[in-house]
């Protein structure tokens, strides 16, 4: 058992002195490298870089560029929900204004249409009269309750009795042509009958008026109509688009529904003068 051993031992001497030859070598080329702390620095670099955790630093880089572009898409979509809410924002602020302007106008003609004497009695026909009361003017209306007693007369009842003769003289000095009788409680109106050259000449008030609605109307359109334009694009200025609120879809498409209001209103207004006109004419 002895005598093995001791041949194994010197069977494996040249295979000892073959990788320590190998060792010294080796060490003696390290050497001649002679690395310093910067080198041993990059070494590690270089293996982090090549290493399964910066495999997953650049996964996590993607996922980090996926998540952008879905803020970005996110962004946008808000920035469209925004630029909609704004169009329907001024659309709505846009009409708004143009209904506001033209009902004014027709509030304004009925105003109007109501003061005419048309051979019929009225309760509003005494509206725009003004009454001097202790050294103040004010509106009949405010004055006394006007009511119709049949088609061709109509009752003033003052709520101060002692108002009663300042309302007398109020509405025969009005050109409706009435001449009032009092019986000391109120005052009873006989509606005379419309001469010819009368009801022309009523008639053509009416006729004015229209035009003066409809004259209104369309400067509410226009007014309407140039607050769209301001939002709208503009034509291009040496290849660039000058910024807008609204896109030109939805300007065209307010334009249409302003109008659509015009037409509306004076449609209104029409009907409301053509059945004065009848009514003059005891039509």
């Amino acid at each position: 058992m002895a005598i093995s051993l001791r041949r194994a031992l010197i069977s494996s001497k040249p295979l000892f002195h073959a990788l320590r030859t190998t060792s010294i070598r080796s060490q003696q080329t390290l050497n001649s490298f002679n690395f310093d702390k910067s080198h041993e620095s990059a070494v590690v670099v270089d293996r982090f870089l090549i290493s399964p955790a910066t495999r997953f630093h650049q996964f996590d880089t993607r996922r980090g560029f996926a998540k952008g572009w879905k803020q970005k898409i996110k962004e946008e979509w808000e920035e469209d929900e925004d630029e909609d809410e704004e169009t329907a924002d001024l659309g709505a602020s846009v009409k708004a204004s143009a209904v506001s302007q033209m009902d004014a106008a027709v509030d304004a003609l009925s105003r109007e249409l109501t003061k005419l004497q048309t051979g019929r009695a009225s309760a509003g026909m005494l509206d725009h009269i003004m009454v001097e009361h202790y050294g103040v003017k004010t509106p009949l209306n405010r004055m006394a309750v006007v009511s119709v007693l049949d088609p061709k007369t109509l009752s003033v009842t003052p709520h101060d009795p002692n108002a009663l003769k300042e309302l007398e003289k109020a509405i025969i000095s009005s050109p409706l042509g009435l001449n009032p009788k009092s019986d000391s409680q109120r005052l009873i109106a006989p509606i005379p009958p419309l001469t010819k050259q009368h009801m022309q000449a009523v008639c053509k008030v009416v006729a004015k008026s229209s035009e003066d609605v409809k004259q209104s109307i369309r400067r509410a359109r226009q007014k309407a109509l140039d607050s769209i334009k301001k939002a709208a694009p503009k034509k291009k200025d040496k290849g660039k688009a000058a910024s807008s609120s609204i896109s030109e879809d939805d300007a065209k498409r307010l334009e249409k529904e302003i109008d659509d209001l015009t037409k509306k209103f004076i449609k209104t207004a029409e009907d409301m003068c053509k059945s004065k006109e009848k009514e003059i004419r005891g039509g």
